[in-house]
């Protein structure tokens, strides 16, 4: 059974990549043109239908006006006398009324076919015989009639009109029929015209969404080729050009950031493998050939190996240990911040300091209020500059722990410092103190992992904060953390006064 149903998922995997075969520039496409058919096809049936109405009832219009024309001639307004009979009647219309275009004519005497105009007309209407026995079934003695009907000369609009004259025991009919496939025809022509037009235009608004959209989609096509060959750390230089201002260049801009984010973050690993390989590599050589040169038959030198070699371990397990928080301080929760006494916390690692070098004098400046920290990795990185002052400082100097709420253009911020009285760092070498296993020459001989800075500054920046150094050369030097004031501060002194 399961070798059975492997192939099957598989297959369906497959099957399922298979089925999306359009992609998204065709798609969007299609859309388009799919609206604009639609669009298009609502118009244009609208427009043939009010046409279409339009001549329907300019027909209707043209029939009734037989009317109004057939009275007048029966009156005996248009000759000498009123005719005398319903023959007469009729002829004098069949010369009078003269069919238009696309219209027939018909007199009626006693029911049956007897008059036509002797002009060329388009149709007959008695050589239907069933037209003729309709029109006869639908004629009403008093008042006009008018209906379409289905026959073999087309589709035909009638009008039929009674005609009567006193004294004459005979009845009539005046019959006018238009063809209303041929009226109708212009507009059916009219609607052939606009489809092709309109499968012109589609053409053109399909070319068009072909183009703008590959223009549009460019961008991600760049970012695909980008996030393809940015498989590797050394294909992150790669960069997907920005054209104009719209939501797909901000994206392209959003992806370039985060290709220098990572591009940034590998550099910074790959120096970190390698420091980390140079610094583990000096206490390793140490431990071998110690251990390779050990006289096993010698107690001493068993015991000396021995403890050079617990000594060399522990430097390894502090300096991976730093590593790790170095690591750990660019996770998101590595800050956890509580609400913490300035003064209180001031003092407290004033106390804590005091106890790296009890010879020295250590003064303690503390600020009121409170602020929103993680007191823990601030009490840590704000003892490693206490720990830095007293190594490399001056023998004997005094050395301030202080703590103050400034003002800065990001705002209100806590400033904690450790200010020493030693010979100070030069200026060309103080943005190298922060870098990672960076030692200055005039710290040679001095015990440390050159990362104790590093944690500092990144304890600062889990704070979004950062830390600064200022001094000049043999007047000590002022390490300074400085964090916002998120909480408390401002308040707590109001408070006091």
């Amino acid at each position: 059974m399961t070798d059975v149903r492997k192939p099957g998922r598989r297959g369906s995997a497959v099957g399922a990549g298979r089925r999306r075969i359009l992609s998204v520039r065709s798609r969007i496409v299609l859309s388009i043109l799919a609206v604009a058919a639609l669009g298009l096809a609502a118009s244009g049936v609208a427009s043939y239908v009010v046409q279409r109405e339009g001549v329907l009832r300019a027909v209707d219009a043209q029939l009734l006006l037989s009317v109004p024309e057939l009275k007048t001639i029966a009156s005996g307004k248009t000759s000498d006398a009123p005719p005398s009979s319903v023959d007469a009647v009729l002829r004098d219309a069949m010369q009078q009324m003269i069919p238009a275009a696309h219209e027939s004519v018909l007199g009626f005497v006693d029911k049956k076919p007897a008059l036509v105009p002797a002009v060329n007309l388009p149709f007959r209407i008695d050589t239907d015989s069933a037209l003729v026995v309709r029109i006869v079934a639908e004629a009403h003695p008093t008042q006009v009639v008018i209906g379409t009907a289905k026959s073999t000369l087309g589709t035909l609009r009638y009008l039929i009109i009674p005609v009567a004259v006193a004294g004459d025991p005979s009845t009539g009919l005046y019959v006018a029929a238009y063809d209303l496939d041929a009226e109708l025809g212009s507009v059916a022509d009219s609607f052939q015209t606009y489809v092709r037009v309109a499968l012109a235009a589609l053409a053109l608004v399909g070319l068009v969404a072909w183009f703008v959209a590959g223009r549009l989609l460019r961008p991600i096509r760049l970012l695909r080729d980008a996030a393809a060959g940015s498989s590797t750390a050394a294909d992150l230089t790669e960069r997907v050009p920005v054209t104009g201002r719209d939501d797909v260049s901000e994206l392209a801009t959003a992806i370039n950031a985060m290709f220098d984010r990572l591009q940034d973050s590998a550099r910074s690993q790959r120096r970190l493998l390698n420091d980390i390989g140079h610094e583990l590599k000096t206490p390793i050589t140490i431990i071998r050939g110690h251990l390779e040169l050990l006289d096993a038959d010698n107690v001493s030198d068993v015991e000396a190996t021995r403890t050079l070699a617990i000594d060399e371990l522990d430097r390894m397990s502090t300096l991976v240990s730093e590593i790790s928080l170095l690591a750990a301080s660019r996770a998101p929760h590595f800050v956890e911040p509580t609400e913490v006494d300035i003064a209180s916390l001031t003092a407290a690692v004033g106390v804590k300091a005091s106890a790296l070098d009890p010879t020295r004098t250590w003064h303690v400046e503390p600020a009121s209020g409170l602020a929103l920290i993680d007191a823990g990795h601030i009490t840590q990185a704000w003892l490693q500059l206490a720990d830095n002052a007293a190594k490399y400082s001056t023998p004997g100097e005094p050395i301030v722990i202080a703590s103050a709420v400034s003002e800065t253009e990001a705002g209100t911020s806590l400033d904690l410092s450790v200010r020493d009285g030693g010979p100070g760092i030069p200026p060309d070498a103080r943005a190298q103190v922060f870098e990672r296993f960076t030692r200055l020459e005039s710290s040679h001989g001095t015990e440390g992992s050159g990362l104790g800075l590093s944690i500092v500054s990144a304890i600062a920046e889990a704070h979004g904060g950062t830390v600064l150094l200022s001094g000049a050369p043999g007047q000590g030097s002022t390490f300074t953390i400085r964090v916002p004031l998120i909480a408390g501060a401002q308040s707590s002194q109001e408070d006091e006064d």
